[in-house]
């Protein structure tokens, strides 16, 4: 957008940066803050800042939190002997909306994809290997989305653990989830049938 006045178009550029922001919505969002109380102004910033300085990642399944262990893991009613394998930290604020998973998490942040250079060392691959190695695992189960990239890092994680202790048990999100989706938008009835119909991946 070239609007004739810098600030616009700087706020119009930053606000397209954001995903599934294109131009027409940044125009609407920028010229909402025009309109708004520099006050109200003020306050926003200081929330999308204080995202940068108050959030960190749990030292154990890295998901987002404000202390070195999220309140999943420092949760001594959770079952620590289960773990779901998640994409993003998104997937688990989607299925702790089911309210049926009472184990731990552990998010990756994003899928093995050789087309864009992302192999295994460039995931929490490695961390999950240790905590493995480290806890009595009783249950990993994968939750990558079914997508061809989410299959594929799904099947390498099976035959790591495989490979790393044959009496955990592996499953698999059941197949009600629609091919391509993303778990972030499934609807929670949908989680909930994926999760108590997860299959064995052994």
């Amino acid at each position: 957008m070239n609007s004739s006045l810098p600030s616009i178009d700087r706020l119009v550029e930053a606000f397209q940066r954001l995903p599934g922001i294109g131009p027409k919505s940044a125009q609407r969002l920028t010229y909402h803050l025009i309109k708004m109380k520099r006050e109200e102004s003020a306050e926003l910033a200081s929330a999308a800042l204080g995202i940068k300085d108050n959030l960190t990642t749990c030292e154990i399944c890295f998901n987002i939190s404000e202390k070195s262990q999220c309140s999943i893991c420092s949760d001594n009613e959770r079952n620590s002997q289960i773990i779901c394998v998640v994409e993003e930290p998104l997937n688990v604020l989607a299925i702790e909306r089911s309210k049926i998973f009472k184990g731990l998490y552990h998010v990756l942040y994003g899928v093995i994809s050789p087309v864009d250079a992302i192999g295994p060392d460039n995931l929490k691959i490695s961390e999950l290997t240790q905590r493995i190695k480290n806890n009595e695992i009783k249950e990993i189960i994968i939750a990558t989305n079914p997508t061809l990239r989410g299959e594929a890092t799904a099947s390498y994680i099976r035959d790591m653990v495989l490979e790393l202790d044959k009496s955990v048990e592996i499953s698999r999100l059941a197949r009600g989830l629609p091919s391509g989706s993303d778990i972030e938008y499934v609807d929670d009835s949908t989680l909930v049938h994926a999760l108590n119909s997860r299959s064995s991946l052994k």
